[in-house]
């Protein structure tokens, strides 16, 4: 179980729903967090954008749209523009927390997701972001042979509570009208997982040329 303790914590995502999908539980189960999530993609989305309003609303959190561009072909944006749009986006401020993508995403494979997180740790580390402690979200699928699920053996793993995951599931469901056998509604995990890091160079460092995880 999560400790009930106040932090000022930021979560930094692609898209809207990957606020609920992979640390949706973790904010559920943290009643005195004060969040403020920033999505970088969909601001001009006239379907996803109320939704993930309604989203923030049930997760008792603040939060930001950006309108990165997210076409299906998934084109590579510069990482000074993913820096720049995060830090128009974000609130001046100091964050106890800040909580993202992981360098290799969630799943195989959406480049958002890796430009976001490696832009964060860019961004946290030349200390134009700043915050006590960094995590990233640890899931995986294993090429695509499963839904996305929770790494065990990472820093902070935990099970939600049933409540909690049905609650999640229903934001997923109800709020952003995925329908039941969606890839969405089957993945959304029962167990979260982050890598945690307090050391911006050690952040830093995780990252090879190729923008692989070093092992």
């Amino acid at each position: 179980m999560l400790k009930l303790t106040t932090k000022n914590v930021a979560i930094i995502v692609a898209h809207p729903d990957d606020e609920v999908l992979w640390v949706g539980g973790t904010i559920l189960s943290n009643p005195l967090w004060k969040c403020f999530v920033v999505c970088l993609c969909r601001k001009s989305d006239n379907d996803r954008e109320p939704r993930f309003h309604k989203s923030l609303a049930a997760l008792n959190a603040e939060g930001i749209m950006g309108d990165l561009d997210d076409g299906p072909d998934q084109n590579p944006l510069e990482e000074k523009l993913v820096e720049h749009t995060i830090l128009e986006l974000m609130p001046p401020r100091h964050f106890d927390l800040i909580i993202t993508h992981n360098p290799l995403g969630e799943y195989t494979k959406h480049i958002r997701h890796e430009e976001v997180s490696k832009a964060v740790i860019s961004l946290w580390n030349d200390e134009k972001i700043s915050t006590n402690e960094l995590w990233t979200f640890a899931y995986e699928d294993g090429n695509k042979k499963y839904f996305p699920r929770a790494i065990e053996h990472n820093t902070i793993y935990h099970v939600l509570s049933e409540q909690i995951w049905l609650k999640k599931c229903n934001i997923i469901k109800e709020i952003y009208g995925f329908e039941r056998n969606s890839w969405e509604a089957q993945t959304c995990p029962m167990s979260e997982a982050f890598m945690q890091y307090t050391d911006s160079y050690k952040a830093k460092e995780c990252i090879s040329d190729k923008g692989e995880l070093a092992l």
